[in-house]
């Protein structure tokens, strides 16, 4: 039986518990796939990643990351925890300030960095594309938002590697207070090939967030996503888009997962060339061995 180094973090959390789950397996050479998933099913955490030696000079590892059903493509969260994972485990050092990851999607950069004295990751996300801009009313869309006080921007359909409707609220009261109808938004997630809707309000004179959101999954399991660095990132790319970004310097944070329980900040940057950093703070929570 081969021992592998195991960390459990909690990603976008000021303290433990406030963020989204996710368990790392360092030192993964020699599981195949089905070990993988087999791994990531017994986690039952929303993700489980594996991390590999890099394949050349170009990145700082390799990493592989499955969902407890299927091998994920992408996600956020689990870049970010991964990394931390990866620099406490000494596995690998930054080279000004970043890191370079190697999946599935392509070597991406990571950010690394302190700000008042507290470590912080934010990973350099695909901007996500304009798919259609579109009314209120639209056939698709109407059922799943019937009755939310809608803000100043209209519906849109973005792609960021996942489709999310990105809706506005009129106000943070009105998005907290939401009583998602999950019927209809399956439809429309099954109707638009999206992940569903990631809902959002702008929040004024708080010194913690700028914005409150909620991701409502209805592509197959349906539920609300406690912290999701990907889906805010879509966000952030239609917030610039329309010149209407919160925050200042193109930076600002967002609150997402108190509706079911948790407390995440998520703080997105569009730096100087458009590109989408997303990230935050990462808490260890659990290290030891993994015996498989």
């Amino acid at each position: 039986m081969t021992s592998r180094r195991f960390f459990q973090v909690d990603v976008f959390s000021p303290r433990p518990g406030c963020g989204n789950a996710l368990a790392v397996v360092l030192d993964a050479q020699g599981l195949d796939q089905a070990a993988m998933q087999a791994i990531a099913r017994w986690t039952r955490l929303p993700e489980t990643t594996f991390v590999f030696p890099a394949a050349d000079a170009a990145s700082s590892y390799r990493i592989r990351m499955f969902a407890p059903h299927h091998e994920v493509p992408f996600a956020g969260h689990p870049s970010i925890g991964t990394a931390h994972a990866v620099l406490a485990a000494g596995l690998a050092q930054p080279r000004q300030g970043m890191l370079v990851q190697d999946g599935i999607a392509g070597r991406l950069p990571l950010k690394v960095e302190t700000i008042d004295g507290i470590g912080r990751i934010a990973i350099g996300v695909p901007r996500a594309q304009l798919v259609e801009v579109v009314d209120a009313a639209d056939a698709r869309l109407a059922a799943a938002i019937a009755g939310w006080p809608l803000g100043a921007l209209p519906p849109a359909l973005m792609d960021g590697g996942r489709r999310w409707w990105v809706v506005e609220l009129a106000d943070q009261a009105s998005l907290r207070g939401l009583s998602p109808d999950w019927d209809a938004i399956a439809a429309l997630a099954q109707a638009s090939a999206a992940m569903g809707v990631f809902a959002y309000a702008r929040v004024a004179g708080n010194a913690d967030y700028q914005l409150a959101v909620r991701a409502f999954v209805g592509n197959g399991r349906r539920f609300e996503d406690a912290a999701s660095g990907a889906a805010n990132a879509v966000l952030a790319a239609w917030l610039d888009r329309q010149g209407a970004l919160p925050g200042q310097d193109g930076r600002y944070v967002a609150s997402q997962g108190r509706e079911v329980g948790f407390d995440a900040l998520l703080e997105l940057r569009i730096d100087a060339d458009g590109q989408v950093w997303s990230g935050g703070q990462v808490q260890t929570v659990v290290t030891g061995m993994l015996d498989w």
